[in-house]
């Protein structure tokens, strides 16, 4: 599956369950977004895949520090995880599911956030 599509299943998933998620491409991308966007609020959560790590000019301790939010790394299973600022580490294999449940984790919803934001 593209990496696009992941992403791009992952958001739905996490906005079926009341998260305003966004997605980018790489670590640059993420840095415009805003910190505290006046028609989304502020970000609040930051998932990384490892792959991102290296394949960006722009250190995701940067990204991190820009939003001060916490951070969920996605890691090979093959390869230990490196150091950084991660709330959690999950490694894969994993299922949508498996991060969904992570975000709700370290960013419990309130039960009346708890609704599709699209409908």
């Amino acid at each position: 599956m593209p990496d696009q599509w992941r992403r791009a299943l992952l958001r739905a998933t996490l906005r079926e369950v009341g998260y305003d998620a966004v997605g980018t491409r790489n670590v640059s991308a993420a840095m415009r977004i805003l910190g505290n966007d006046p028609g989304r609020g502020e970000v609040k959560l930051i998932i990384i895949d490892q792959d991102a790590l290296n394949e960006s000019e722009t250190p995701v301790d940067a990204l991190i520090k820009t939003h001060a939010a916490p951070s969920i790394l996605i890691a090979h299973s093959t390869i230990a995880a490196p150091p950084g600022p991660w709330q959690r580490t999950l490694s894969r294999p994993l299922a949508i599911d498996d991060i969904v449940a992570a975000v709700q984790s370290l960013l419990p919803l309130p039960a009346e956030g708890r609704h599709p934001i699209d409908s």
